[in-house]
């Protein structure tokens, strides 16, 4: 009757409220303009912005400050008698914000070059990026997670490589990331345990207007997860545009626009439609694993927003997503081992794997924001449902040979077997069933308090939100799997009288729950034109889980400071608080297959510093870099252990375990080529655990006793990572472009099967290292349609071509292990490899 009466609740307000947030209407640009020569400032410029007449004049100290309007792009044009005339394009401003806009103006008789150097004081944390520069980069999987680790800090890829999207971000797996799009939580599939199972993530770069990333110490008004919050805002379009991708791995097209509903020019109806569709047979065929693959990705959604008036904003944001994934295997053959020890695993299959994630979620909201110009302030009413259908059906039989290959050159037997050191048979069972159920209401709202400081160029401001909600969950989960593993025809374990089988579960769990959370926060913003601009987040959280009967206070805080007196651009940061991230059903779920309801919140303590500094390198032609440093501590406790296959990761059920996480994070960005961005991030991390009531021991080459530790690697213990995104042109020439993805990563950690406990974690995959490349060619533009109006292209707006070249050194790296014993119950670890070398040809189009 509970459940009932949640669900009918949920519903009700889904029927009534839509989405979409209807952003403030105003913004500030401030700044220092100086002499390029002399360096001196420069009063009496006139500022305004282009098409308008809204202007200002810098102060005998050279400041300046202006309303701009927000969310929009625009040009400030500079202007003074004596002095050339200065454009400087900004990008939009999200509202009630402040950015830094610096000029050096050249005398009217100089060849010095203009300088314009924008400088932000960020939110804590948040690295912002425009997705227009990301479009044309080379990926496997066609989804922006996947690019994350390139252009997001601390972020890496997890074990499924480039077959997956999932990612890591400082020591922390993929569950313990927070993703968000207008404001509404995206949750994923939880059955994958493999690259090759995953399909299309949710955010569609089509639709996406920007992107927000933090690696942690973020604010109280993000959720409850331990490691990253990726904030995504999509479109809210003014004019007709479409696109068509197409490539060897699928394709994708969307078209948005908008329609006035009404004789004023504030009652309008935006909308934008995607539609994406993937394969990686391709890519798949590459593998060890020969066989039939068929995998089919399909996704489609919908963002569409109604200005009511000028007050009020509807919106709706709703997504169909469907993974299928067949496959027949034949036969396998894998080759490892030293060149004076080498193996090969020979295996023939028979049975098939067929497998079906199908998500929906619908999500509306309506926005009430006042046109005020004193204390503006807004609401906001958010419902959503979501749903994830899952079906896992495999049953497969392996025969298998493993065998030593003779490695001497010498040898008339080179390359041939000269041992059989184990056969056997292996079956996997697998049915399992998963219905997830997922209904909220949440309230949101905000209101800035605008201060009066004696000062002329002094600005302060208190800016309040608060939200609460309500969730209610409903999962069915039905597992049905198992294993028979035969070992020169003896089945293991070893039964005289009956045929063991191995690593069975057979359970069903139902559950139903409400979650209720709350936060409110309040940011302090002090500027000082003449020395700084100071900025101070504190909020708290708190949230109750009626399952577990926990309540769960969570207090954070962020201080910034940007000086503005000196000539350098540098901003730092300090960030900390508790972060607890209360279970979901995956973490609940132990290796038995039980649920324990009793699972508490996993538990952190976050300490984050670090500076941002903008600079320009050269003097003709100078260019715009970013240089981002943090460093970091995060103590664990109350952990729920895990391991990873793959991309599966199987939980422990329990609060087994403590630990920490340390590391830095330094990221370089810029134009190293004008009008193309390039980034390099660098990582180290250590991140350690300890198992509750469990002496871990490590044992060293060469030694036949283990020796006490006090802590071992946690599964996602990366010692170093380092990523780069470069992109270039020819000289001349910007309509042939290079994008180059780097990777490379220490080995993550890993032990013995069914004996990862005392011994926990003590090997290591081999590093990752993978080199991407793409080659873009733009066959059409718009300064195109002015020379040759009749260009058999001139239906279109852009059209690029591109030649991607997948792992382009064709390094094997690892995804996993596949475990194989022999009747002495010696265990061999045989990797599974990733996908090798492939070549894609894709085809983009904007009208």
């Amino acid at each position: 009757m509970k459940h009932t009466q949640l669900s009918l609740f949920a519903l009700f307000f889904i029927s009534i409220f839509p989405l979409s947030a209807q952003e403030a209407n105003l913004a500030k640009v401030t700044g220092l303009v100086t002499d390029a020569v002399s360096e001196a400032p420069v009063d009496l410029v006139t500022v305004y912005i282009d098409g308008t007449n809204k202007a200002v004049e810098t102060s005998t100290t050279g400041r300046y400050s202006i309303t701009v309007p927000a969310n929009e792009d625009f040009v400030l044009v500079f202007s003074r008698i004596g002095y050339q005339k200065v454009e400087a394009k900004i990008a939009n401003m999200p509202p009630r914000t402040t950015r830094q806009v610096d000029v050096e103006m050249p005398p009217i008789n100089s060849d010095v070059e203009v300088i314009v150097r924008e400088s932000k004081i960020k939110d804590a944390g948040i690295i912002t990026e425009d997705v227009e520069q990301l479009r044309l980069l080379p990926t496997t999987t066609g989804n922006l997670e996947s690019l994350l680790p390139y252009i997001a800090l601390g972020a890496s890829g997890g074990t499924g490589g480039e077959l997956s999207s999932q990612y890591n971000v400082r020591g922390g797996n993929y569950d313990e990331n927070l993703v968000y799009i207008n404001d509404f939580e995206v949750y994923r599939p939880q059955l994958i345990r493999a690259g090759q199972q995953e399909g299309l993530t949710f955010a569609n770069m089509d639709l996406i207007r920007s992107l927000s990333f933090s690696s942690g110490g973020f604010e109280a008004k993000y959720g409850d997860k331990l490691s990253s919050v990726l904030d995504i805002k999509y479109k809210r379009p003014d004019s007709l545009r479409a696109s068509l991708e197409l490539s060897f791995l699928g394709g994708s097209t969307h078209a948005e626009g908008s329609i006035d509903v009404g004789k004023d020019s504030y009652r309008k109806l935006r909308y934008l439609f995607g539609a994406r569709y993937k394969t990686t047979r391709y890519l798949l065929g590459s593998l060890d694993v020969q066989g039939e693959y068929i995998p089919n990705f399909t996704d489609f959604q919908t963002y569409i927003t109604y200005d009511i008036n000028r007050n009020w904003q509807l919106g709706l944001l709703a997504n169909y997503n469907r993974s299928e994934y067949n496959f027949t295997p034949t036969e396998r053959s894998t080759a490892l081992g030293l060149i004076n020890f080498a193996l090969e695993l020979f295996s023939v299959f028979d049975g098939q794997e067929v497998d079906d994630f199908t998500t929906s979620m619908g999500g509306l909201s309506l926005t009430y924001l006042p046109d005020r110009s004193r204390n503006p302030f807004f609401l906001k009413f958010l419902a959503s449902s979501f749903r994830s259908d899952e079906n896992e059906r495999f049953d497969i039989i392996g025969r298998y040979s493993l065998r030593q290959i003779e490695t001497g050159l010498g040898s008339d037997n080179f390359g041939e077997v000269i041992a059989e050191l184990g056969t056997g048979t292996q079956q996997q069972f697998v049915r399992n069933f998963l219905d997830i159920q997922l209904y909220n209401f949440q309230h949101k709202g905000g209101i800035e308090l605008q201060l009066d400081p004696d000062k002329d160029d002094v600005t302060a401001s208190h800016f309040v939100q608060w939200s609460a909600k309500v969730q209610n969950e409903l999962i069915d989960d039905r597992i049905n799997e198992w294993e028979r593993l035969d070992s020169a025809g003896y089945s293991l374990p070893y039964d005289t009288s009956d045929v063991q089988l191995f690593n069975v579960l057979k359970t069903r769990n139902e559950l139903v729950s409400t979650r209720f959370t709350a936060f409110v926060q309040d940011t302090y913003t002090y500027r000082d034109e003449e020395r700084g601009e100071w900025r101070v987040s504190a909020g708290v959280r708190a949230s109750y889980w009626d399952l577990n009967q926990e309540l769960l206070i969570s207090p954070r805080a962020q201080l910034l400071y940007k000086p503005l007196a000196g000539k350098r651009d540098i901003s730092y940061r300090l960030a900390g608080g508790l972060y607890y991230q209360p279970p979901f059903y995956r973490e609940m779920r132990g290796f038995d297959g039980s649920v324990n309801t009793d699972l508490r919140a996993q538990k952190s303590l976050h300490i984050v510093g670090g500076f941002t500094y903008d600079f320009y390198l050269g003097k003709r032609n100078p260019k715009k870099f970013r240089f981002i440093t943090e460093a970091y501590y995060k103590s664990l406790w109350d952990v729920v252990s895990y391991e990873i296959e793959n991309v599966r990761i199987r939980y422990s059920g329990q609060n087994d375990a403590t630990g920490y996480v340390t590391g830095i994070d330094l990221r370089l960005n810029g134009e190293f080529v004008p009008g193309a961005e390039s980034w390099i991030n660098l990582s180290f991390l250590r991140a350690r655990e300890s198992l509750n009531g469990v002496q871990h021991l490590i044992r060293e080459v060469g030694q036949t006793e283990g020796q006490p530790v006090d802590d071992v690697p946690r599964p996602t213990d990366q010692f170093m990572n380092l990523s780069m995104l470069f992109q270039d042109y020819l000289p001349n020439s910007e309509n042939f472009r290079m994008h180059l993805n780097l990777t490379v990563g220490t080995g993550l950690p890993f032990g013995l099967q069914g004996n990862n406990e005392v011994f926990r974690n003590t090997y290591r995959f081999s590093p990752y290292h993978r080199v991407d490349i793409g080659f873009s060619l733009q066959l059409f533009d718009e300064e195109r349609r002015r020379k040759n109006p009749s260009h058999f292209l001139s239906f279109t707006r852009n059209t690029w071509l591109s030649l991607e070249v997948f792992n382009l050194m064709q390094v094997r790296n690892q995804a996993g292990n596949t475990w194989i014993k022999t009747i002495f119950n010696q265990q061999y670890a045989i990797p599974n490899y990733l996908t090798s070398r492939r070549i894609n040809l894709r085809l983009r189009m904007e009208f």
